[in-house]
């Protein structure tokens, strides 16, 4: 690799995790590779302690590394890429890279709704919601922790709510439902995962993740579905196209 430039205006961790991508992206190291320890890396570039150990916590944190405790560092594997340009499918896009998906049903239950997702569905505030909270994994590693509030009056048998990972939520609406979703706005920003939120998706708490929230409407613009989903920011990007 290049020497480090010692009198840079750009500080030295920021040149080595500059360094470290750029061995990925020529895949001198592969997903599941170790990387040179902390030492390794003070040495071959002449840095401190502090820097190589900064490096390598900013890539963990952007998800390129991981850790294992006792083993040393390795390079993860690459994001999953999702374009924001029209609907989509996380089925499909995982289908399309190779991975094989799966939803884990965590609960399907009528709830009284928040005032927040009365206003996204407007709701009156005596009608009640169905929940359908799922877990959505790739490999059956989980990327997505996912809430959808449905109307009561949308869905005329949640039984047929079991079947939801079998087909994708708006093919069942269509099919079971006579509810034909036409378009949706989607609302992003960051956020950290939450303690409850680590263990169903087997990361760290703490770890930064991405907030979506949806709101999709049927061909008379009515609010259909209000969705929440904590998406891992190690595993997912999401991408604009600008003309």
């Amino acid at each position: 690799m290049k020497p480090l430039q010692q009198n840079s205006v750009i500080p030295l961790y920021h040149q080595l995790m500059e360094r470290l991508k750029e061995s990925i992206e020529k895949e001198n190291w592969k997903p599941g590779d170790k990387i040179p320890s902390e030492n390794q890396l003070m040495d071959e570039f002449g840095v401190s302690r502090n820097t190589a150990k900064k490096a390598i916590e900013e890539l963990v944190q952007e998800g390129i590394l991981y850790r294992i405790q006792g083993k040393g560092t390795f390079v993860a594997k690459p994001k999953l890429q999702q374009s924001l340009m029209g609907f989509y499918s996380f089925s499909k896009v995982l289908k399309e890279n190779g991975l094989n998906p799966k939803d884990i049903i965590l609960k399907i239950e009528e709830v009284k709704p928040s005032k927040k997702i009365i206003d996204a569905l407007q709701l009156d505030e005596n009608e009640n919601v169905i929940e359908v909270k799922r877990l959505r994994c790739a490999n059956n590693e989980p990327y997505i922790l996912e809430s959808s509030f449905i109307p009561k009056s949308v869905v005329t048998d949640m039984e047929q709510l079991k079947k939801v990972g079998e087909i994708s939520l708006y093919d069942l609406f269509a099919r079971q439902f006579n509810v034909v979703v036409s378009k949706a706005k989607e609302a992003f920003e960051p956020v950290l995962i939450r303690a409850d939120e680590s263990g169903y998706l087997q990361t760290k708490e703490g770890r930064p993740a991405l907030l979506l929230e949806r709101i999709a409407y049927d061909a008379a613009e009515r609010p259909v579905e209000f969705c929440i989903s904590i998406v891992r920011g190690d595993r997912c990007r999401f991408y604009t196209e600008l003309t």
